[in-house]
């Protein structure tokens, strides 16, 4: 259960990082949830959000979810309709019921994104529901902007293929890629889906298991780091957006404190994130945008 306040991890990572004080500002932001007006106006004109949840066999992943407006449907104050679930070959493509989950809409026209935490009461296929316990924006910091067509179909028909570790057409999307979405657990707080971006290469694959990317500064909360700082379970999802086609992965995370260079690679706050590889599933995806304007907050790419 996503419960309110900040985890033990939570609070280790922000203590580790000096910005206890910050992020205590910020608290009220985990406050029981109210979908309704500004959060309800904002999910209902949503095209594209991504949810994290485990599988039946309990791996976690994180997935796309793409609809009309009006897809995601705040019902009440804690309750929020999917009218849509994940396509078939999707990892959670028949994603149970009854668990934890995160479920985060991004605008990246306007770069603003919501996060929708608590338990997924409903699995079917006429779609989900999610009984949230947690719900809050975040900045628009490293966002893309780009503006969607969710019913373009330009990637390939073909099967999703699985794997163990990245092939080499993996490997050139995520080097190429300047936003993925971050999926992580806690083993009694529950799940959390998340927005990461930056300057193409932001992310750096050192071999077919093992890659990593910086951490950015952001509100300070560390939602996603304090997940990993207590369940190394971890799960990316990097969309090609031009070619509409996706790369999920699930493994294990952990963050990265020591023995960084000086400067630490682009960004300076001296931590990274470094992951395993241990399951893939490359698809495609009806999520397209031909044009991006950049952020305007990228760190500038530095030697790893």
């Amino acid at each position: 259960m996503a419960g309110h306040g900040f985890h033990a991890g939570e609070v280790a990572v922000q203590q580790r990082a000096g910005v206890s004080g910050d992020a205590a500002r910020l608290a009220g932001m985990l406050a029981a949830p109210d979908l309704r007006g500004g959060a309800e106006r904002f999910l209902a004109d949503r095209t594209f959000a991504a949810l994290t949840a485990r599988d039946a066999g309990r791996r976690l992943w994180i997935s796309p979810l793409t609809g009309d407006p009006g897809f995601l449907e705040v019902a009440d104050e804690t309750t929020l309709r999917v009218h849509g679930r994940p396509a078939a070959g999707d990892p959670l493509h028949d994603v149970p019921a009854g668990q934890a989950v995160g479920l985060i809409a991004v605008d990246f026209a306007r770069r603003r994104r919501i996060r929708v935490n608590g338990t997924l009461a409903v699995s079917g296929a006429a779609g989900l529901v999610v009984e949230a316990e947690q719900a809050f924006g975040n900045c628009p910091q490293y966002i893309q902007q780009r503006v969607l067509d969710t019913t373009a179909h330009v990637g390939s028909s073909g099967a999703v293929r699985r794997g163990v570790a990245l092939g080499d057409a993996d490997v050139a999307l995520v080097r190429n890629a300047d936003t993925f979405l971050l999926g992580t657990t806690h083993p009694d707080r529950g799940s959390d889906a998340s927005h990461r971006g930056g300057a193409p290469g932001f992310v750096r694959v050192e071999n077919a298991h093992e890659l990593w990317w910086p951490d950015y500064p952001g509100n300070n909360l560390f939602n996603s780091l304090g997940n990993i700082a207590v369940d190394p379970a971890a799960a990316l999802l990097f969309l090609d957006f031009a070619a509409g086609t996706t790369l999920h992965l699930s493994g294990t995370a952990v963050i990265d404190w020591e023995g960084l260079p000086e400067p630490a690679a682009d960004d300076r706050t001296g931590r990274r994130v470094r992951f395993t590889v241990e399951a893939t599933a490359s698809g495609s995806t009806s999520v397209h945008a031909d044009d991006v304007v950049a952020s305007p907050w990228n760190p500038p790419l530095t030697a790893p």
